[in-house]
C-alpha cells in the first residue's frame, strides 16, 4: 500500500465561501448565462471543451475566448480544485483520495480498475445523516451537501491523474460518502453535466446511482427518464431486521419501498441492481437468502452480494467465504440473477467513510 500526505489542511470555516462553481452549471444553464452577458451561446460549448476536455483550472487559459469574456467568467465563477490530502494506493490498483473542501471539510473519491475500464467511486455530502449502523459514513452526522461543481470536480481530479498514463475514467457509481438522493437536485444536475458529449462524456449506462430508500424520490427519479443504472442498498429481506440495520426503514418501510422499486421497474424498463451487504450471523444464514429471494421473485433484478469490509467503530464481522457462496447458491436455486462484488483496496481503508473516519476524527465525532 502507497500513502501520500502533503501539507496540513484548513481549519474548517477558515476560508470564504468561493464564487459558484462553474462545474455546476449544464450547457443549457451556461448559454443562458452568455446571453444574458450579451455573448453568443456557442461559446458554451468552447467554455466546457476547456473545462472537460483540455480540463484548464484557469479561465484565463481559454485563449480563444474574447478578454472580456474570461474576465466576467472568472468576476462571476471558480473552477472548483481539490487539495488531496491523504492519497491511498492498494495493490490491486485501487486509488482511495480523501479531499479537502474550499471550507476545509473532506470528502472521499476512489478509483477502481476493472478489466472492463477504470471506475470513480464519488461522494456527494460532506457525511451522511441516514445512520445505517454499519456504515462509517454516517460517524458524526450529515455536515452539508455537496454542490453539483463539487461532485464534478471529483471526476475531472480523477480524470487528471489518469491524464499522466493515456487512460480515462469510463464508468462512475454514485456510492460514496452520503445519501445521494438526500442531496437530489444537485444530483441530477452532476449526471446531466457528466453524460453530456462536450462534457465528460460518460454514457449513461456507465453510471450508476445507489440509495438507501428515500421513496419520494425514486419514483421521482423513475420519471426522469435517464437510462443511467438504479441500485438499492437493501441489506436485509425483512421489515423488522432492516430496520435494525438502517433506521430510514423506520420512515421508508420495506413493502413500500418495493412498490417505489416495482414502480420504477414498470416506467422505465430498466433492471435494478440490490446491494446486500453480508454480515456475520446477523443476515447471512440460509434462510435469509430464502426470504430474499421470496421478496424479489419477479422482478427485473440482479442482486450484488457484497463482503463488509471490517470497520472499527461497527461491531460487524466478515461472513465466511463458504457461507457467502452457499448464500449465492440458495438465490441462484431460486433463478435469482446474483453476483459476489469483487474486492477493492482491501489492503487500504476501502469502507465507504472509513478513511475519513481516521483521519478527520472532528469532522466524524
Amino acid at each position: 500500500m502507497e500513502m501520500v500526505r502533503p501539507a496540513a489542511r484548513r481549519s474548517v470555516g477558515e476560508t470564504q465561501p468561493p464564487l459558484p462553481s462553474i462545474y455546476s452549471l449544464t450547457l443549457d444553464e451556461l448559454k443562458e448565462w452568455l446571453v444574458a452577458q450579451g455573448e453568443k451561446p456557442f461559446r458554451a460549448t468552447q467554455i466546457y471543451e476547456w473545462l472537460y476536455q483540455n480540463r484548464v483550472t484557469d479561465f484565463a487559459d481559454m485563449t480563444n475566448l474574447p478578454k472580456r469574456l474570461r474576465e466576467q467568467l472568472a468576476s462571476s465563477f471558480s473552477i472548483t480544485t481539490l487539495k488531496t490530502v491523504v492519497k491511498q494506493t492498494s495493490k490491486d490498483g485501487t486509488i482511495k483520495f480523501l479531499f479537502e473542501l474550499h471550507d476545509g471539510y473532506s470528502i472521499e473519491t476512489v478509483l477502481m480498475r476493472h478489466n472492463y475500464g477504470n471506475s470513480v467511486c464519488v461522494t456527494t455530502q460532506v457525511g451522511c445523516r441516514i445512520g445505517c449502523t454499519f456504515c462509517a459514513s454516517t460517524l458524526g452526522g450529515l455536515k452539508r451537501h455537496l454542490e453539483a461543481g463539487e461532485i464534478v470536480a471529483q471526476v475531472v481530479q480523477v480524470q487528471k491523474a489518469l491524464d499522466d498514463t493515456n487512460e480515462r475514467v469510463s464508468s462512475i457509481v454514485v456510492m460514496g460518502i452520503g445519501e445521494p438522493f438526500d442531496n437530489y437536485d444537485a444530483l441530477i444536475k452532476f449526471l446531466r453535466i457528466v453524460n453530456h458529449p462536450k462534457g465528460l462524456n460518460i454514457g449513461a449506462r456507465h453510471i450508476t446511482v445507489s440509495t438507501s430508500g428515500i421513496i419520494p424520490k425514486i419514483y421521482q427519479f423513475a420519471d426522469e427518464g435517464m437510462q443511467v443504472n438504479f441500485a438499492i442498498s437493501l441489506h436485509a429481506p425483512t421489515n423488522e431486521l432492516r430496520t435494525k440495520l438502517m433506521p430510514i426503514n423506520k420512515a421508508y418501510p420495506l413493502p413500500k419501498l418495493m412498490e417505489a422499486v416495482r414502480y420504477y421497474i414498470e416506467k422505465t424498463g430498466r433492471r435494478v441492481t440490490f446491494e446486500y451487504g453480508l454480515f456475520g450471523g446477523v443476515n447471512d444464514q440460509l434462510e435469509h437468502a430464502e426470504q430474499l429471494a421470496e421478496l424479489i421473485k419477479g422482478l427485473k433484478c440482479h442482486v450484488n452480494l457484497i463482503p463488509v469490509n471490517y470497520v472499527p467503530e461497527r461491531n460487524y464481522v466478515r461472513t465466511p467465504r463458504s457461507q457467502i457462496f452457499a448464500f449465492e447458491r440458495a438465490l441462484k436455486k431460486h433463478g435469482i440473477n446474483v453476483t459476489i462484488r469483487r474486492e477493492h483496496g482491501h489492503d487500504i481503508d476501502a469502507a465507504c467513510g472509513q478513511l475519513r473516519a481516521k483521519e478527520r476524527k472532528e469532522e466524524t465525532r
